[in-house]
């Protein structure tokens, strides 16, 4: 097993692509080791001293270090931790875990315009982001404004203002007039 890394926009996180499929549908986040109990990989990862938080993708596996962590002393334990794991046949997620789309739901008026806003974020903004390692989801939409959740090499990027700010938000006005800005959200 071959397992390939690219660095992301965010020093801090690392994106391993090993190969295979990780997720069939949709992504999964684990801002902490608390969280990955539904993943024996997650669980595997946090394992490693200095890790901080793991995603999933549908073909990769980020991994989120602590500032204090070098990537040359937890990479190869990462690697090891990654082959391991597929090499054990056990699942990526526990057998109770459910696909989500990663969207919050929205009950209201607005409701055609977060279909918009969603379509969009799906077909052209979620693609590139899970290029660089994370994913971009609604979380809501009030007065004009859209809040999104921010995952994986996205969460604690410093490039991720810019990408909300010059990217998505000129997107979404761009197309939707009722838009007028876009805001991330805490986890």
């Amino acid at each position: 097993m071959f397992i390939q890394t690219e660095s992301t926009p965010n020093p801090a996180t690392l994106k391993f692509l090993p190969g295979q499929t990780v997720l069939e549908v949709g992504t999964a986040d684990f801002p902490s080791a608390d969280a990955a109990g539904t993943s024996p990989l997650a669980q595997r990862l946090f394992a490693v001293n200095g890790v901080t938080g793991v995603f999933f993708g549908m073909d990769f596996v980020t991994v989120t270090k602590d500032d204090d962590v070098e990537w040359d002393h937890v990479k190869p334990a990462l690697l090891g931790a990654i082959m391991e794991h597929y090499q054990s046949g056990q699942p990526v997620m526990g057998a109770d875990h459910q696909p989500v789309s990663g969207h919050a739901e929205h009950d209201g008026e607005d409701g055609a315009i977060v279909d918009q806003i969603k379509e969009l974020l799906d077909t052209r903004v979620r693609p590139a982001v899970a290029q660089d390692g994370g994913d971009i989801t609604f979380h809501g939409f009030e007065r004009g404004v859209v809040y999104l959740h921010m995952q994986g090499a996205c969460a604690g990027c410093p490039s991720s203002t810019l990408t909300l700010k010059m990217g998505i938000e000129n997107l979404l006005r761009h197309y939707i007039p009722e838009v007028t800005e876009v805001r991330p959200v805490a986890a």
